[in-house]
């Protein structure tokens, strides 16, 4: 997305008002805005139009909203905004689990909401913008560009990532060996907007391990340090 063209977001939302509310919010606020009520007006769209963002409600007839995010998330790095009117932890948790970038509960600041959009856009973005990067870097046979924002396996194959995991992976690998806490991770991979709660920390990596781990049950390359944080256990080195 060049810095000039307005970003796209697809608002899935089964509620009326609410889409409605939203995509007037954020046209006033500069972004190209549709709305859909299901997953499959979604797809359908999907398909004709290109989209920055995906803000996606939970709870939607038919399919619903963690479905459709483990679905997006399997086949496009999509950046994904969950939206509901569940409160409870375990569902803001299952949400970052399955992929999405944030969550946001209802009823929302727009103030909060849009500052949560920018910081998922702004990250989004770092794959077309020059930046003083060190990148690319290897761990173990993976290698990973911040450039591209592409992280690729042993075998060469590339491995699907979201913001928020690509973001705090490249932060394990620009600290190898370091303990890092939740609140340094959160500053690092969020440049200090309104990101996730802190415990969506522990979901991205829940996440990260499941893609690079050889055992999960023992993880050998991203360690918890008890009343630490973690520490990224490997060598590093640049891309020759």
């Amino acid at each position: 997305m060049a810095a000039f063209e307005q970003p796209n977001i697809l608002i899935v939302e089964d509620d009326s008002d609410i889409a409605s509310m939203l995509t007037d919010l954020l046209k006033s606020h500069g972004f190209g805005a549709w709305s859909v009520g299901n997953g499959r007006d979604m797809d359908r769209l999907l398909t004709r139009q290109k989209f920055d963002l995906v803000i996606l409600d939970a709870m939607l007839p038919g399919e619903d909203g963690f479905s459709i995010c483990m679905r997006l998330r399997a086949s496009r790095s999509l950046p994904i905004l969950m939206l509901t009117a569940r409160r409870e932890d375990v569902d803001r948790i299952l949400g970052l689990e399955l992929g999405a970038d944030d969550y946001v509960t209802k009823p929302f600041n727009s103030r909060e909401l849009l500052a949560r959009i920018r910081s998922i856009l702004r990250r989004a973005s770092l794959a077309h913008k020059p930046g003083d990067v060190i990148g690319p870097l290897t761990f173990a046979g993976w290698c990973i560009d911040p450039s591209s924002r592409k992280l690729v396996d042993a075998d060469g194959d590339e491995v699907s990532m979201t913001t928020a995991e690509f973001d705090l992976l490249w932060a394990f690998c620009c600290n190898p060996n370091k303990i890092l806490t939740r609140e340094q991770l959160l500053s690092m991979t969020h440049a200090g907007a309104a990101g996730p709660v802190e415990r969506s920390i522990d979901a991205h990596i829940s996440r990260i391990r499941q893609k690079i781990e050889p055992n999960l049950k023992d993880p050998v390359f991203i360690k918890t340090v008890r009343l630490g944080g973690y520490l990224f256990a490997a060598f590093v080195e640049k891309t020759k």
